[in-house]
């Protein structure tokens, strides 16, 4: 069972970076809002310059570690909370970087895809060398890699256009958007600014640099064509304001020739097991107007869902049917994906090929609609919903950056939004627990994470 290679790649944000002179990007426990002003400081620093495509800028910045905590740069993408638990559950497994076979990898997630997955090869082919020559037993190790977010779309393109295939065994991922999510287009269009709310910095020209986050644009038809009314991909709307046409061309290509390297090769769906978000108000399709563009949760008339972030038509490869029985469903946001219980139940079972206990089917899913950010003069809004129709007694917490909890209250959410009120929330970042009341409660517990700042 530990005889292969597990490599951990997270996703976009998840990495921490440093230069010549120190971190600068490395939230630690209860610091989020110092990590995000210090970041804010070295903007002018970060930024990539024009047409870098799919190299390096050679400025000294360096990723380090996987993130153990939560962490978020407002207006570039979800907040997400650690690697801590994700990691605990495969040391629990017997994978362990002491025994040579679980090699998280950090990135620099501000770089284009391409460019992470050559350096990806140059760092687990010769691990899984070493791996191999360890112990005969070894000999005939693959690869396993358990990528969150952004990190599955790195690995796709290692193993189908950097040769690893022929070195891997299996690819599990937990809220990849295999064809992008509908959320890039309001940092990219709209610009980072407007997430930011009473922040002092705007990251609007940041996040246009950065090849990583045209790579997460949706690839599929998500535009409602303001001539047709249709839905159009991004390449076929020709006025879509502030969106490098050179970029987004090349990031539709990047998904474009993934789609056809994994049709070419059959062995790539069989391999690939997706652990998906589901039953969260996820922004779908996008309608511009007035050169603004406003995110719906809708899709040809339809809810779909996803996990707050990436919608349920995305989260999937193209030849995959959102109805497939291949794809493992968490009702859960996506940051917290890569810690939720059912979620590394999944993960375990995938790895070991054995049968576990997971969550029964007969489980309340909840859908949890938390703000990203809000200042501490508003009070923070939670929404919650019974997907399943039905009222239930959910135990909603409100806990800061240790743990603490700030506010409890339970609550009973039905078919129609049910909306809690939380005032007196200092600065700081928070996460929102929607759990059963009891032990052994029927609820899948749902969490979200949100910022409240000065």
């Amino acid at each position: 069972m530990t005889t292969d290679l597990v490599v951990v790649l997270p996703g976009i944000t998840g990495s921490t970076l440093r230069t010549e002179e120190g971190l600068v990007w490395s939230p630690t426990p209860g610091a989020v809002l110092k990590a995000i002003k210090s970041f804010g400081r070295s903007i002018n620093n970060l930024r990539l310059p024009e047409g870098i495509g799919d190299d390096h800028p050679g400025d000294g910045v360096e990723p380090v570690a996987l993130m153990t905590t939560l962490h978020l740069i407002p207006g570039i993408w979800t907040p997400v909370k650690g690697y801590d638990k994700l990691l605990a559950r495969l040391r629990t497994l017997g994978y362990t970087e002491a025994a040579g076979n679980l090699l998280p990898v950090p990135y620099d997630w501000r770089l284009s895809n391409r460019y992470n997955a050559r350096r990806l090869a140059t760092i687990v082919e010769p691990a899984l060398d070493r791996r191999r020559a360890k112990h005969p037993r070894n000999a005939e190790a693959q690869l396993t890699f358990v990528c969150h977010s952004m990190g599955g779309l790195i690995a796709r393109w290692y193993i189908e256009k950097c040769d690893g295939a022929a070195h891997t065994r299996k690819l599990i991922t937990l809220g990849t958007p295999y064809r992008g999510a509908a959320k890039s287009l309001d940092q990219l269009v709209n610009g980072a600014h407007q997430r930011l709310g009473p922040l002092s910095f705007d990251l609007t020209t940041f996040a246009r640099t950065l090849p990583s986050l045209h790579q997460l644009l949706p690839e599929y038809a998500c535009i409602e064509d303001p001539q047709t009314g249709t839905l159009a991909k991004t390449t076929e709307i020709k006025s879509l304001p502030e969106l490098s046409r050179t970029q987004t061309e090349d990031a539709m290509l990047f998904h474009t020739d993934l789609r056809a390297a994994e049709a070419a090769r059959p062995a790539s769906l069989t391999t690939t097991h997706a652990i998906v978000g589901i039953q969260q108000n996820t922004p779908t399709t996008a309608r511009l107007q007035h050169n603004t563009l406003t995110l719906h949760p809708t899709y040809t008339a339809q809810h779909l869902y996803g996990d707050g972030t990436v919608p349920l038509v995305a989260a999937c490869r193209a030849d995959v049917p959102m109805n497939s029985n291949t794809l493992r469903r968490v009702p859960d946001h996506h940051g917290n994906l890569q810690r939720n219980p059912a979620a590394l139940d999944e993960l375990e079972g995938i790895l070991t090929a054995s049968d576990i206990v997971v969550r029964a089917p007969e489980e309340t899913h909840l859908r949890l609609d938390v703000p990203e950010l809000i200042t501490t003069d508003e009070d923070l809004t939670v929404r919650l919903t019974s997907a399943a129709g039905t009222r239930t007694a959910v135990l909603l917490t409100i806990k800061d950056e240790t743990g603490t909890p700030a506010h409890s209250r339970v609550v009973y959410p039905g078919p129609e939004p049910l909306e809690a009120l939380f005032d007196g929330l200092p600065p700081g970042a928070y996460t929102v627990n929607a759990t059963g009341t009891s032990p052994g409660s029927p609820i899948a517990p749902v969490s979200a994470a949100t910022l409240v700042w000065a």
